[in-house]
């Protein structure tokens, strides 16, 4: 090759863009894989090992990288951050160098992982060390790379398929049909589907299948057939590494046959077309082969399921006209809504309380017993297996001074109860990643992991099913204030633990949004709900006042309730910034005369049934006010009590605007 010859590229691409259709909206189907092959075990656990070295070893290179960029702090000032990031290479395509370089000088990596794969690990690095070194729109940044756990390694990205080129998938790809499957697990479609425990693994197809091209004599061309051809039971396809010579790693899949389910999994699988990527998840499960339980998680183009009954709901909602306030607490979640015109003819006031049930209460109890119980055993384990690094407890130390000083034979302790040996700056001697750890502590923490994962998933399901209750009934619009919910955990960690405020907001938000409204966020700096009342004026309250009393007007209630119908008369000149928030004190006064003793039975108690909510709920020891209508409890009342006439009061007619009581004039 001459020397002046310049290296050749493939030039732009001619053809136009591929894009994500429905403005790049994807979403994923969950596909249990029913692995039961030893050998497609020992694949799968050495697959796992190969791609956890390679991101191991990029995470490290990418640490080394990043200290050495924050340490050239004379150069960056000289020569700007982008050249210094140049030349140590802190970019996603030198990460990727770095991970093919890794692949390349351990040859038995090959055997299992592909360059591709590879490849997008050092993608996933690099998001990482992104977020690290350039900062989010609110000025953050994540700190520093650190090298990931074994045992928290879950996931292997695979590569999307082609949408431009027919028959072009590497990595993993799901081959089969649906119809495939039914007729192979529901005998041909005539019963519902029903999987065995061990499925069998498809077979590849074999023989040649033809082109639909003919050649110059007329005669149809074929070609050998492929996966691609394969239309029976859905299964997970790996060609393996460069160097493996053991032929495709193929893993079944285990279609969710649960009640009310086909729809589901009929949206998702029943256009191949759609089917964008998949990766491949594991999870803790102490019941599987190996201590692991593997998934596919399958990509495709397009929103996710919407089942009738939810599509129905959000229809519904969208069409109420109300505007309603949120307000999030340790223990309950409180909404107050009123009609967006503020007539009475188009509603009334509702309120509605999200607080933990007594059975809830219970189950939860009942999981922290569990949880310590686990956590005693792993350190009695521990302890047991690693008894040179601790000392006697006091107890122990005094049973073997009786036990010398009757002259009886020393007992060996099992399970020292001391503290571990540490040096004089409290640093263990040995570090607790060296300890030695027994099968039976492997398993108890695998069955701790599991637990964890099923109470984080129960969570996340309740807050869906209360975030729809609350918008079927007080609408998709709400308001919400703007606080920082992580800082309450240092005060309150386990309560809020159990009642999770700040999921239900979160999924109240999603589920707004779903509805055609939204869930906006109001400074609580500018508002200032929780001390002010209906009638404009300031009530001053502390955290443990959960009652709401004004002089001026008489108004009783929940401080909570009160505060969630005050953020209903929010206005924000920007809705994405809460700190222009303002609270409209003439609209807020004008609907506590408007609707009078409606607005103060809200404000008492729920009035609205909600999922989450007790037996009794609602119930606050506050003396009655005059005129208003007689107690209920959600239990025992699915709706609110009519209004009834309006007393006869010192004012008449609509408030006009009160300078004293303008949020721009108040002061705090």
């Amino acid at each position: 090759m001459q020397a002046d010859q310049t290296r050749r590229f493939r030039g732009k691409n001619k053809a136009p863009k591929w894009t994500k259709p429905d403005d790049g909206t994807v979403s994923v189907m969950v596909l249990p894989l029913a692995v039961t092959d030893p050998a497609d075990l020992d694949r799968l656990e050495k697959l796992f090992g190969s791609m956890w070295s390679i991101k191991r070893a990029v995470q490290r290179d990418a640490r080394a990288k990043v200290d050495a960029y924050w340490a050239a702090k004379h150069e960056r000032d000289h020569d700007g951050a982008k050249a210094v990031r140049q030349r140590l290479g802190l970019s996603r395509e030198a990460l990727e160098r770095c991970a093919y370089r890794h692949l390349e000088d351990a040859g038995h990596l090959k055997h299992h992982a592909t360059k591709a794969l590879v490849m997008h690990m050092a993608d996933e690095v690099w998001n990482g060390v992104s977020r690290h070194l350039f900062a989010d729109n609110s000025g953050r940044r994540l700190g520093r790379p650190k090298v990931g756990r074994w045992h928290d390694f879950t996931r292997i990205p695979g590569r999307a398929r082609s949408h431009t080129t027919a028959n072009k998938w590497e990595t993993f790809r799901l081959v089969g049909t649906l119809q495939g499957h039914a007729l192979a697990y529901a005998s041909g479609g005539r019963y519902e589907l029903m999987q065995p425990h061990r499925m069998p693994k498809p077979t590849a197809p074999t023989g040649r299948v033809p082109t639909g091209k003919l050649t110059v004599s007329a005669k149809p061309v074929t070609r050998k057939a492929t996966w691609w051809d394969h239309t029976g039971p859905l299964a997970v396809v790996f060609a393996g590494g460069s160097n493996s010579s053991r032929g495709d790693l193929v893993l079944p899949v285990r279609v969710p046959q649960g009640p009310k389910q086909y729809a589901r999994v009929e949206y998702f699988l029943s256009d191949p077309g759609c089917w964008h990527k998949v990766d491949l998840v594991r999870r803790r499960k102490a019941s599987a082969p190996g201590g692991w339980s593997y998934e596919a998680h399958l990509m495709i183009l397009g929103p996710g399921y919407v089942s009738p009954t939810v599509r129905e709901m959000r229809r519904t909602a969208a069409e109420l006209d109300r505007i309603g306030g949120v307000d999030g607490n340790v223990s309950n979640l409180s909404i107050v809504s009123f009609p967006a015109s503020l007539d009475p003819a188009d509603g009334c006031p509702k309120s509605s309380e999200v607080v933990l049930t007594e059975e809830e209460r219970v189950r939860l109890e009942k999981e922290a017993n569990k949880r310590r119980g686990r956590a005693r055993a792993l350190e009695r384990s521990r302890r047991a297996t690693n008894a040179a690094q601790y000392g006697l407890s006091k107890r122990q130390v005094k049973r073997a001074e009786r036990r010398a000083a009757k002259g009886l034979k020393p007992k060996t302790v099992t399970v020292p109860g001391g503290a571990r040996d540490a040096r004089s700056n409290g640093v263990p001697k040995q570090a607790f990643r060296r300890d030695r750890l027994s099968n039976g502590y492997q398993e108890l923490r695998a069955r701790q992991t599991e637990a964890a994962a099923t109470a984080a998933e129960y969570r996340r399901h309740r807050a869906r099913a209360v975030a729809r209750d609350i918008i079927a009934v007080h609408g998709p619009h709400l308001t919400v204030e703007d606080c920082d919910i992580r800082t309450w955990y240092r005060l309150w960690g386990k309560r809020l633990s159990q009642t999770t405020p700040g999921m239900l907001i979160c999924a109240l938000e999603i589920e707004c949004k779903a509805a055609g409204g939204r869930l906006v966020r109001a400074s609580t700096w500018s508002t200032a709900l929780s001390q002010h009342c209906l009638c404009g004026e300031r009530v001053t309250k502390s955290l443990r006042d959960r009652e709401h009393k004004c002089i001026a007007c008489g108004l009783i209630g929940k401080r909570d309730l009160v505060s969630a119908a005050l953020a209903a008369f929010v206005d924000l000149t920007d809705p994405d910034d809460p700190s222009t928030a303002r609270l409209d004190s003439a609209r807020s006064r004008h609907a506590q005369i408007i609707f009078s003793e409606g607005l103060e039975e809200a404000l008492r108690e729920s009035t609205t049934p909600c999922q989450s909510a007790p037996r009794g709920a609602g119930r606050v020891a506050v003396p009655r006010q005059r005129g208003t209508s007689a107690h209920r409890t959600v239990g025992k009342r699915l709706r609110a009590t009519p209004d009834e006439t309006r007393p006869v009061r010192d004012h008449t007619g609509k408030p006009g605007y009160r300078p004293a009581c303008g949020p721009q004039l108040t002061f705090w």
